[in-house]
């Protein structure tokens, strides 16, 4: 490995997967095995999203089933809920105006976790919404929000839901099935640790419902989740499969599954965010601070440039900046899939607590030493 990738995403991938991606590839149009490593691979992320509604996966990054979902539920002229707490949160009402949509904006703090009681009182006055987009993990902000209430908050007015958990699933709690959730979206590079590529998503009845009772076309093939109807019973996908990618997915998947994944997220995560606030720097959210990356402010001695820079040169560690309104005012760290083990948080944290230093910021303690005291409390 040239360099430690401690970034939200793409994370490391584990040789066992880039193993499986060596595996000899057949025609999977024709080819009826294919079709069962499909269906049982889709069975494998059902048990991850806890959820017995039809998984499906496609070929293209995670911003693919961000628009698909869009694409396929959305008319023109139908009212879109877009629940904003951050830039992806604000961004998912971009794609719902593609496709025709009047786009409503609830805005919450960009700093905090969406209060669903707030949204209650907006939701008592105006509820008449086809269907409500919001995000679970804004990984720009380090921030994941409440999910459960939100959603059910939602299917009490009657609103179908689409939730983008890209930076999320495999690192937080989710209940696909028991929360109500219509859409769930996630991305093959994050928790699952597998090669960027492949998007992911679980598709409930009632969405299939309204895809197929629309009175208008669905403008887009390749974002039309409707092509992919019935797949596995008429043995036929709606283009050449990205195989190898799929058996990559497949292992990390596996893997995942295999490892009591949410307390080793919770633990590392709580334990980053302890050592940074114990040493004296700020991190970005006030409260609901995600499990999979943390967002931390910029000391005002260094810029991202120079932080970034000595991290990657000296210590061949690579951290994640921002972007938009965020830009040079904030770093991130990446504790995510195979990302998130204490043996590399703590060179993360050790390379971090000397670049710091070198730039003349003040630090109250060792980063890397309190990480390994917060870790064994």
């Amino acid at each position: 490995m040239k360099n430690l990738i401690m970034t939200p995403g793409p994370t490391y991938v584990h040789e066992d997967v880039r193993k499986a991606m060596a595996k000899p590839i057949t025609n999977p149009d024709i080819d009826l095995s294919f079709y069962e490593f499909y269906k049982a691979t889709t069975s494998q992320l059902q048990k991850l999203l806890k959820t017995q509604n039809d998984v499906l996966i496609l070929s293209g990054e995670g911003i693919l089933g961000l628009e698909a979902a869009c694409a396929s539920l959305i008319e023109a002229g139908d009212r879109v809920l877009c629940i904003d707490n951050g830039i992806f949160g604000n961004g998912f009402g971009d794609f719902a105006k593609i496709y025709g949509a009047k786009v409503v904006y609830y805005k919450s703090d960009y700093e905090k976790g969406l209060d669903a009681q707030k949204l209650k009182e907006f939701l008592n006055n105006d509820h008449n919404f086809k269907l409500a987009t919001f995000v679970h993990c804004e990984t720009p902000s380090g921030i994941t929000n409440n999910i459960k209430d939100i959603s059910l908050l939602l299917k009490d007015h009657n609103i179908l839901t689409v939730v983008d958990s890209v930076a999320a699933i495999g690192g937080e709690e989710l209940q696909t099935d028991k929360w109500h959730i219509d859409v769930i979206l996630g991305g093959s590079q994050k928790c699952l640790s597998a090669p960027p590529g492949l998007t992911f998503l679980a598709v409930s009845n009632e969405s299939w419902h309204v895809m197929q009772n629309r009175k208008q076309d669905i403008t887009s093939f390749y974002a039309n989740l409707l092509i992919w109807k019935d797949w596995y019973e008429k043995k036929w996908f709606p283009y050449t499969q990205p195989i190898s990618e799929i058996y990559a997915l497949r292992e990390a998947c596996e893997r995942l599954l295999a490892d009591n994944y949410l307390e080793r997220h919770y633990l590392i995560a709580d334990a980053v965010r302890k050592s940074l606030q114990k040493c004296g720097l700020q991190l970005y959210a006030k409260n609901s601070f995600s499990n999979t990356v943390t967002a931390v402010m910029l000391p005002q001695e260094i810029s991202f440039t120079e932080l970034y820079n000595d991290m990657l040169n000296n210590y061949k560690i690579m951290i994640g900046g921002a972007f938009g309104y965020l830009k040079d005012k904030i770093f991130r760290i990446g504790h995510m899939g195979e990302n998130c083990y204490e043996e590399k948080l703590y060179l993360t944290l050790k390379a971090l607590n000397n670049s710091l230093k070198k730039h003349n910021v003040v630090l109250n303690g060792q980063l890397h030493l309190e990480f390994v005291k917060n870790i064994n409390s």
